[in-house]
Formats: structure tokens, C-alpha cells, sequence
């Protein structure tokens, strides 16, 4: 029996815990593995903005607290480079956070057409 594997795709920022915890729990529950992954773009700073290397940390240690391997990817191409994460490693759902409106694309939607056999999931910020 294959196992199910979930990745929970993270941007540089603390509020990405949520994607991890959700990730963890949806795990347990399904006896899954889960993987978080960040994409970061060539020819920036890895760590694009000062408090992006604390929250980066923090992203690493909650990953590792609920017994998630974290992976940072350079690219240019954000979708390709998801898409070829979930295919090498065999990602059967990806949980990813809401969209901001001033983006013009729709990752999540570019990443279904590309990988039509995964689940996509999006987790919402909590709205106190």
C-alpha cells in the first residue's frame, strides 16, 4: 500500500504556521507523511527581507516539531518548481494559504492543471 504524502507550501512569513499545523493534524489523521516546502526566487536574497530569516527558522522548527522535513527550493518559476517537488516525491495533497488578491495568478489553479491526480487544499488565515 502506498503512503500518502501532503505538502504544505510556505511563503516566508510566521502565519505559514497554520499551513504546518493543519498539514500535521490532516496527517495524523490519515496516517500520512507530511513535507513543507519553500520556494524562493533566483537572483534575490534567499532570505528577501530581514525578519524572513527568523520566520524561516521558526518555519523549520515547527515543521520539525510535528515531524515534517522542511525543503527550500531556488527558482525562478514557482509552479515548476512545486510541480516537479510533487511529482519526485510522490505528493498526493497540497495544502497551500490563500492567494493574495494583488497577485495576478493563480498558483493553485496553475498547479491543478499541471498535476491533475492531487488534491488541493486551501487553508485560510483565522479571522479574529
Amino acid at each position: 500500500m502506498n503512503t500518502l504524502r501532503i505538502l504544505a507550501c510556505v511563503t516566508g512569513q510566521k502565519s505559514c504556521e497554520r499551513l504546518i499545523v493543519e498539514g500535521a493534524k490532516m496527517a495524523d489523521a490519515m496516517n500520512a507523511e507530511l513535507s513543507v516546502l519553500h520556494v524562493a526566487a533566483a537572483g534575490t536574497s534567499l532570505l528577501g527581507y530581514p525578519l524572513e530569516g527568523d520566520a524561516m527558522e521558526y518555519l523549520y522548527k515547527i515543521s520539525s516539531e510535528h515531524g515534517a522535513d522542511m525543503t527550500m527550493i531556488r527558482s525562478d518559476d514557482v509552479i515548476e518548481a512545486i510541480a516537479r517537488f510533487a511529482i519526485k516525491n510522490e505528493i498526493n495533497i497540497i495544502l497551500m494559504g490563500a492567494a493574495r488578491k494583488k497577485s495576478g495568478r493563480n498558483i493553485a489553479l496553475e498547479l491543478q492543471v499541471r498535476l491533475p491526480g492531487v488534491e488541493f487544499q486551501t487553508i485560510y488565515a483565522d479571522e479574529d
